[in-house]
This record gives C-alpha cells, sequence and structure tokens, in this order.
C-alpha cells in the first residue's frame, strides 16, 4: 500500500470574534415575545383600529383639559351672549348657526352660549359615565362570573338565575323612574352630582351580566385546562388557582368587552339627558343638546347636528379600537 499523497488536517477551531457572533445570531433567533408585544404587533397592522384609538385619546385629552380649551378660544359654556341673537326668532345671526372666529361651532338659539365650549365640556359628561359604569360592571361581572364558572353547582345557579333576571329587566325605565325621584342632595352630593352617581351605579349595575356571562363561559373552558389540573394536582387551594392561574388568562376578554361597552353606555347617558332624565341644565351634556335641537331643526339645524357628529364620532372611535383589540387579543375569531 502506498501512502496517502496528502495527510487529512484537522478543522481549524473557531475564533472567539465568530463564536461570539453564532451565539448572537442563535440568541436572536430564538428570542421570545410576550403575548402583549404579539397583540401589539397585530394592533398596529389595522390601521382603523389605530384611528379609533388616536380618536379616543384625544377625546380624553379634551375632557379633561376642558377648562384649559375653552379659554384658549376664550369662551366660557355659561356665558350668555343674547347680543348674537335674532330677538324676534330666537335663533343666531349669522350663516350656520351664528360660526365666526370668535365662536367656532357657533352658538345657542335663545341663550347663546358657545358651542364649541358646551361640545368640550359636554365630553367629560359622556366619557365620565362611560368610563365609569363599564368599570362598575366589569368589577362585579368578572367577581361574579368567575365565582359562577369555577364553583359551579348551586353557586352557577344563583348567579346565573340572577343574571337572567337582570337581563330581562328594562334598564331604560327603571333608570328614568329611580332618577325622577332621587332627591337633591344624597352622600354629599347635590344636583347633577347625584344624577351622575346614580347613573354611573345603576348603568354599570344592570350591564354587569352581559361580561359576567362572558366571564362564566370562558371560566367554564379554561378551569379544565392541563396548567389548572396540573397546579391543583400539586396541592395548590383554590384562591391560588383562580387569582395565578385563571384571571391572568380571563384579562384579554376582559379588556375586549370593556371596549366595547363603553360606548353604549355613552349612547346610554346621551338618550337619559335626551330625555330630560340625565344631568339637568346648565350643565353641558350631548344629549341635553340633542333635546333642545328639537324646536330648532329647521331653523338652526347646526344646532342639531354638531352635538349628534360628536356622540357619532365617539361611539365610531370606541367601536373601532374595540374591533381592533378584539383581533389582536383573538386572532381565531378576527374578521
Amino acid at each position: 500500500m502506498t501512502a496517502p499523497l496528502h495527510e487529512p488536517t484537522a478543522e481549524a477551531a473557531p475564533s472567539a470574534a465568530e463564536e461570539a457572533a453564532v451565539a448572537t445570531t442563535g440568541a436572536k433567533a430564538v428570542q421570545g415575545r410576550s403575548l402583549g408585544r404579539i397583540a401589539w404587533e397585530r394592533l398596529k397592522r389595522d390601521k382603523l383600529a389605530l384611528t379609533g384609538g388616536v380618536v379616543v385619546l384625544v377625546l380624553i385629552a379634551v375632557a379633561l383639559l376642558a377648562p384649559v380649551i375653552a379659554n384658549l378660544v376664550g369662551q366660557d359654556p355659561e356665558t350668555h351672549h343674547e347680543d348674537l341673537i335674532d330677538p324676534l326668532f330666537g335663533t343666531p345671526t349669522g350663516s350656520l348657526g351664528g360660526i365666526s372666529g370668535e365662536h367656532l361651532l357657533g352658538v345657542e338659539p335663545v341663550s347663546g352660549r358657545d358651542i364649541f365650549a358646551r361640545i368640550v365640556y359636554g365630553a367629560r359628561i359622556s366619557l365620565l359615565v362611560g368610563f365609569l359604569s363599564a368599570l362598575v360592571a366589569v368589577v362585579i361581572g368578572t367577581v361574579l362570573g368567575v365565582l359562577a364558572g369555577f364553583f359551579g353547582g348551586w353557586v352557577d345557579s344563583v348567579i346565573s338565575r340572577v343574571m337572567d333576571g337582570l337581563l330581562a329587566f328594562p334598564q331604560l325605565l327603571f333608570i328614568i323612574a329611580l332618577v325622577s325621584v332621587m332627591p337633591n342632595e344624597m352622600l354629599g352630593l347635590t344636583g347633577t352630582g347625584v344624577r351622575l352617581f346614580v347613573m354611573i351605579l345603576v348603568i354599570g349595575f344592570f350591564g354587569w351580566p352581559y361580561i359576567g356571562r362572558v366571564v362564566r363561559g370562558q371560566t367554564l373552558s379554561l378551569r379544565e385546562r392541563e396548567y389548572v389540573e396540573a397546579a391543583r394536582s400539586l396541592g395548590a387551594g383554590r384562591f391560588y388557582i383562580l387569582f395565578k392561574e385563571l384571571l391572568p388568562n380571563l384579562v384579554a376578554p376582559i379588556i375586549v368587552y370593556t371596549t366595547m361597552m363603553i360606548p353604549t353606555n355613552i349612547l346610554t347617558e346621551a338618550a337619559l339627558s335626551f330625555l330630560g332624565v340625565g344631568v339637568k341644565p346648565p350643565t353641558a351634556s350631548w344629549g341635553q343638546m340633542l333635546s333642545s335641537a328639537i324646536d330648532y331643526y329647521d331653523s338652526d339645524p347646526m344646532y342639531m347636528v354638531i352635538p349628534g357628529v360628536a356622540i357619532f364620532i365617539t361611539v365610531l372611535a370606541f367601536n373601532l379600537f374595540g374591533d381592533g383589540v378584539r383581533d389582536a387579543l383573538d386572532p381565531k375569531g378576527s374578521r
């Protein structure tokens, strides 16, 4: 046998720089993403949802900074401008309801109050009732829904029958009757404060069965999952399973339903103010402005259009954002 012409040579060992590069590449390849980051990346691709979210943030900023915005334009929601009203017909002088550089959205008939300032202050009432009543509904619905779904048995039966009864109850009629008999002073609140307090509590109380049913259904499904059985087999108590295993997995449906409940509450507040059982004058409210505009829809249509558009934009923005959040958190049920 003859020896090979060339002896096999050992491969050169990788340098430290090459090892670092490989390690960096591997780290990037296996880098994980949290569920929140994944949902945010999905949400960013939904332009309509992002637009709705931006509008919602603007509305919240407007409501919080209502006095500042009104001062910047030099107007006040309670100041009357009788000199801008036609004494014969009671309608604003000028075109389009008195819109001018001084009064950006015109003035109200008869009183002459600045509509822009009242729209800005009215956003406070609508968003306050919308958010706080949703918070009341979410707290009650989440607690009772989790208890019904997790414990089952007679607990589930009692809570489910209460839900059925409240869902069949005429919410709007009850609120009208309750607000009508409320005293002007209660718990240190007076006038508009009492009405706001009652509306928030009643709207939230009658709204919790909707989210309670969603949470109950999700809890019934989650309590049979493998990680819950594993925690139970390791000796975990009921409250540990509730707070550590179930509630974190219920956050997504709760957030989704909350974003879609707020616009419904805003419409309910506007309807109550329109019917005269919401906030009372001189407090600004979009529904109250629509109610007052009925008598002037033919002579001053802008007085009806402006608060109607404000309600429409607000509800549409919340619905678009809520749909986007739902699709981001639950891609299986996306459009």
